[in-house]
């Protein structure tokens, strides 16, 4: 029987990293379920997963966190190797910039610029050994199309987006697919505040879409049909940025 491949995705006890969790599951992967300190959403997530067949490691730490992310891994990275990464992990702390503090600022590109450094280098090791692997990257439309009120989250994702592809040139001779996946609007504890009145007519398809259509395309990229795909930003929005 062929050895049943792992994924570890980040920020995965709600919202799309959960839907991206059940869905890789299904797949046949098992699961390194990474969260920051919701223990019993992330409880529901693994029996989820387990119930989809495959086995969960529940990995609670700040991707932020040098020490915490290297004292999580390190120990599972010597005899495992996930064969992909989904660095999903976020938070938005949204505010017009004139009124943006530094914290606000440096909280949300370390949770997404530095989270995504030290997951991503923690592992790379491993997948350059094996000369092979995914990467996958949640990012937004607003690292795209750029958001007012968003102008520390708009730069993490478009920060994201720029190590993406760069880091798709590095890894590509070892055979390491490195993509990111683009969610617009998508029904999550996220978006749930925004006015739909609003935002609802600036969406070609006239609605929200939901974490496992954002899932599906996660789901592909980590399957052997995206063999030939690497660098680029997979858009999952309703047409709102084309």
């Amino acid at each position: 029987m062929a050895e049943r491949r792992i994924a570890l995705v980040t920020g995965a006890s709600k919202g799309i990293g959960a839907a991206i969790a059940v869905a890789l599951a299904r797949d046949g992967f098992d699961l390194w379920l990474n969260y920051r300190s919701d223990h019993e959403a992330a409880k529901r997530v693994a029996s989820q997963v387990e119930a989809a067949g495959a086995a969960c490691r529940l990995l609670p730490f700040d991707v932020a966190d040098a020490a915490a992310v290297g004292g999580a891994l390190e120990p599972l990275l010597q005899t495992q190797t996930p064969y992909a990464v989904i660095n999903n992990a976020g938070v938005a702390k949204d505010v017009l910039m004139f009124w943006m503090s530094p914290e606000e600022w440096r909280n949300v590109l370390a949770v997404h610029l530095d989270g995504f450094f030290l997951v991503t280098r923690a592992v790379l090791s491993n997948l350059l050994t094996k000369r092979c692997g995914r990467i996958v990257t949640i990012v937004s439309t607003s690292g795209q199309a750029g958001m007012a009120g968003q102008v520390n989250y708009s730069a993490a994702k478009a920060g994201l987006i720029g190590a993406t592809k760069a880091l798709a040139l590095e890894v590509a001779k070892r055979n390491i697919l490195v993509n990111a996946v683009s969610p617009g609007f998508i029904e999550t504890e996220m978006t749930k505040e925004l006015p739909r009145d609003q935002v609802l007519p600036t969406i070609p398809l006239r609605r929200f879409g939901t974490g496992e259509e954002v899932a599906g395309v996660v789901s592909f990229l980590c399957s052997d049909r995206a063999s030939y795909i690497t660098g680029q930003v997979i858009a999952v929005n309703g047409g709102v940025y084309m």
